[in-house]
């Protein structure tokens, strides 16, 4: 076996990328590589088990644990855990429901194993773990936190000093098959699929403890593939990504067992419920209501006025409702409307100017809580996915 590289890692797996029918590299594997335990299967003859509680995962520790606890909150699907040592909670509002607190690539795995029949982990983490299995199915693809991309970064020096893409990195002559590309990375499933579908034949892969920036000016790798939210980290390793080097952009997703929503009695349901929640509260955080009062003759007046400025559209359109002053003989008159309407919060500004420009008056603005619409599109897809 070909030893080059240095073993100066505590834990070395290699990879090589599939060529045709066979795998080119090499492959290493130290005697400290801790194999994760076999997961065991919740199925008997294709059936689900006799469990009658709803499991979902939730990350147990991190960022990611806590944004997704405060996403569960603010849509009214607070998490309640008796001690914080436990990894059982509850979420009251959710009958026969059960919160399991796991490692992220944990709660992909138990998906599969029928142990859970919910969870919100990271996209790349799915994408890494579930490795396609079709009884995997993704309900709300963008949660809007945990937002990162997997990318691969090369050092700005030397033989890459000229290199800024995927394609020139893939034509330099340099990678053989007794000299490959070596990148570390912890991402073995998507690392060796990525640089296959874009032409690169002789690549290792490795795997280490610590901060993988680090390994390129070590000598122990050429490339890394790693998450990057800002890319400081990377500039300040002196690392560069390149055109076409992201292998995928990652957020918090929530995800199921197909099985599970198929065969196991309320979880289509209540993922219906807790898919109307967080599509309402995600909806409402991008909106501010609006409430202007604005001199008029008549509501269709108005409205045509309103309906000419572009920012000013609303979901489907303005509410227009009078407002009643009490005359000079007593009775109630109507010269004002108050103009009601949803904006985007980055065209605030422009939506009041707006407003302004055509005789609006008292500008009240709110934030809103939860949008429910008539019914969210991700269940009719979801449905769809599902042949329903």
């Amino acid at each position: 076996m070909m030893m080059s590289m240095s073993m100066s890692m505590s834990q070395i797996v290699g990879f090589g990328v599939k060529h045709g029918s066979s795998w080119r590299g090499s492959c290493y594997v130290s005697s400290s590589l801790s194999i994760p335990p076999a997961v065991v299967d919740d199925t008997v003859n294709g059936q689900l088990s006799l469990r009658q509680e709803i499991r979902l995962g939730l990350p147990s520790k991190g960022r990611m644990s806590a944004d997704t606890l405060d996403l569960l909150k603010n849509c009214q699907l607070s998490v309640k855990q008796v001690n914080p040592r436990q990894y059982v909670a509850e979420i009251p509002e959710l009958s026969n429901f059960e919160v399991w607190f796991q490692r992220p690539k944990d709660i992909v795995r138990k998906l599969v194993s029928g142990d859970l029949d919910l969870g919100i982990v990271g996209l790349d983490t799915f994408s890494e773990h579930g490795q396609g299995n079709e009884d995997l199915i993704i309900v709300h693809e963008a949660l809007d936190y945990g937002d990162c991309r997997l990318s691969l970064a090369i050092p700005r020096y030397g033989i890459f000093e000229s290199i800024n893409s995927i394609k020139e990195l893939a034509k330099m002559p340099q990678w053989t098959e007794n000299k490959p590309l070596r990148v570390a990375t912890g991402f073995t499933y998507l690392g060796p699929k990525f640089m296959e579908e874009n032409g690169l034949k002789y690549v290792t892969f490795s795997t280490a403890d610590g901060a993988l920036e680090a390994a390129p000016a070590m000598g122990i790798a050429d490339a890394i593939l790693d998450l990057v939210s800002s890319g400081t980290t990377l500039r300040e390793n002196n690392l560069k990504e390149i055109e076409g080097g992201v292998v995928l952009e990652s957020q918090a997703v929530l995800v199921a067992s197909r099985k599970s929503l198929v065969q196991r009695k309320g979880a289509l349901e209540t993922t219906h419920e807790i898919l109307e929640r967080l599509e309402a509260h995600l909806r409402a955080i991008g909106q501010f209501q609006v409430t202007a009062n604005m001199r008029g003759n008549s509501a269709e007046e108005l409205a045509e006025r309103v309906l000419s400025q572009p920012s000013l559209c609303g979901l489907q359109g303005p509410t227009i409702s009078p407002v009643f002053r009490k005359g000079d003989d007593g009775k109630a008159v109507v010269d004002y409307y108050a103009i009601v309407v949803c904006v985007p919060k980055k065209a605030l500004y422009k939506s009041m100017r707006q407003l302004r420009a055509i005789g609006g008056s008292g500008v009240l603005v709110s934030p809103l809580t939860y949008i429910f619409d008539e019914e969210t599109p991700r269940w009719r897809q979801l449905l769809s996915k599902l042949g329903m």
